[in-house]
This record gives C-alpha cells, sequence and structure tokens, in this order.
C-alpha cells in the first residue's frame, strides 16, 4: 500500500460485485480520501492481454451504479499485471472514457532491494534447528 502513495484507504480483497444475478470480485477495491473516489486494483500474474481492460471497465460501471455515492468522484481503474508491450496497451485504452491505467509491477526489484535486509538461507536453517 505504501506503493500506492497517501490518501489510499483499503476497502475489501475481492469485493463482490453482484450484477444480474452473477457474482463478480474485483482483487482489491481502494478509496482514495484525496480524490474522493474508489480505485479498483485487478492484479494479474501474466503479461497484459487487451481483454483485462474489458473486465476493469465492466467492475468500473459496476462500482459507479452500485456503490459510489453521488458525491463521489468515478472510480479509477488500475490493471497491474507481470508486463506489458505498451503498442498493445495503447490500442486496448484507445476509445475508452473510464479513468483506467496500466502497470507492470516490479517484483524482481523489490526482491534484489530487500536481499540484503533479509537472513540468508543458512541463517535461517539454522535458527530453525536450534
Amino acid at each position: 500500500m505504501l506503493e500506492l502513495g497517501t490518501g489510499f484507504a483499503f476497502v475489501r480483497r475481492q469485493f463482490p460485485l453482484n450484477i444480474d444475478g452473477d457474482d463478480s470480485r474485483v482483487d482489491l477495491l481502494m478509496y482514495h480520501t484525496r480524490l474522493h473516489c474508489y480505485v479498483a486494483i485487478e492484479l494479474k500474474v501474466v503479461e497484459f492481454q487487451p481483454e483485462f481492460i474489458s473486465k476493469l471497465n465492466y467492475y468500473i460501471s459496476a462500482i459507479d451504479d452500485l456503490v459510489k455515492m453521488p458525491e463521489d468522484n468515478p472510480t479509477i481503474g488500475l490493471l497491474l499485471c507481470r508486463s506489458k508491450n505498451n503498442t498493445k496497451v495503447e490500442y486496448a485504452l484507445r476509445g475508452m472514457t473510464q479513468p483506467l491505467g496500466v502497470a507492470a509491477y516490479k517484483t524482481k526489484e523489490l526482491i534484489e532491494n530487500l536481499k540484503s535486509s533479509l537472513p540468508s538461507i543458512d541463517d535461517l536453517e539454522k535458527t530453525l534447528n536450534e
């Protein structure tokens, strides 16, 4: 959550949406206290696929109709994928009117940054055997 910046409040993981009897779940639903809007976050462990945008657009529309209050600003969508091709993302977003964005997460960089502050495997094994 720190990576998102200030102003984000956690609403729920796997936020349920019941749309005409069909159940869907948004991976993460946040509320931005400064922007006064919901932020729907979809997490994908695979490379970006254009159809992910359609699903996120669907969630944004449903949240705006079913969850958002009249005084709230429109919901923002954020899609996080393992990797993305900027040309594919540009084509998938062209013509979209909903506020949404696509980003690739950087777990390898995070792991490298944390390595120096984590114990080694040998140290962990030694501690567990004691």
